[in-house]
C-alpha cells in the first residue's frame, strides 16, 4: 500500500513538475512498470538525442531501488549493451547509495546527469572507458553517430510512419483473406471421391 501511494505520487508530480528534458509514465495498467524518456543535453554528444529508458519498481520500494535501464542503444562507458546503468545510487549500500528518501525523479536526473559526464574511471564497457579518456574526439565522433543512429527524432518519425504502414498493411492483408475465406457454396469446387 505504501508502495502504490508513493508512486502515486512521484508520478503525479514527474507529471505536473518534470525536471528538465525528462519524462515518465506508467506503461499500461500496471504501476510498477514504468517508461521514461531522456532528452540528450545541449553540447553533449547525445545532443537532440531522444532516449528510451525502462524503470521496473521492485516489490520493496523505496527500501530497493528501481531497476532502470536503457531501451534506446547509447554509446557511453556506464552503460553496457543490454542498457544496464552503472551509478551507485541504482545500488543498495554498502557498494551502492541508494537511500528510501531518494525518488525516481532523482535517479533520471542522476542519470541524465551522467550521460553529461561519464565516470570512466567506474566503466561498465572498458574499451569505450579508455576510448573517453585516451581520444576523446574519437569518442565523441562515435558517440554523436549512435544518437543520430538511434535516438534522432528524424529516425524515431521514420520508425513510427513505417510502423504505421506495416499496420495498415497487416490489416489490409487480412481484410483480403477475410474476403477471399468467403466464398459461397456454389463457387467451392466439388471433391473428387466424396
Amino acid at each position: 500500500m505504501q508502495r502504490a501511494s508513493r508512486l502515486s505520487r512521484e508520478l503525479a508530480l514527474l507529471s505536473t513538475e518534470p525536471p528538465p528534458g525528462i519524462s515518465c509514465w506508467q506503461n499500461g495498467a500496471r504501476l510498477d512498470e514504468l517508461r521514461a524518456q531522456i532528452i540528450g543535453a545541449a553540447e553533449t554528444p547525445y545532443e537532440k538525442g531522444i532516449f528510451d529508458l525502462e524503470v521496473v519498481v521492485p516489490e520493496r520500494y523505496p527500501f530497493e531501488p528501481p531497476k532502470i535501464r536503457f531501451l534506446t542503444p547509447i554509446y557511453h562507458p556506464n552503460i553496457d549493451s543490454a542498457g544496464r546503468i552503472c551509478l551507485d545510487v541504482l545500488k543498495l549500500p554498502p557498494k551502492g547509495a541508494w537511500r528510501p528518501s531518494l525518488n525516481i525523479s532523482t535517479l533520471l536526473t542522476s542519470i541524465q546527469l551522467l550521460m553529461a559526464e561519464p565516470n570512466p574511471d567506474d566503466p561498465l564497457m572498458a574499451d569505450i572507458s579508455s576510448e573517453y579518456k585516451y581520444n576523446k574526439q574519437l569518442f565523441l565522433i562515435n558517440a554523436k553517430e549512435w544518437t543520430e543512429k538511434y535516438a534522432s527524432q528524424q529516425k524515431r518519425a521514420l520508425e513510427e510512419k513505417t510502423n504505421q504502414s506495416e499496420t495498415k498493411a497487416t490489416n489490409g492483408s487480412a481484410m483480403q483473406k477475410r474476403k477471399g475465406s468467403s466464398i459461397s457454396k456454389k463457387e467451392k469446387k466439388p471433391r473428387m471421391g466424396s
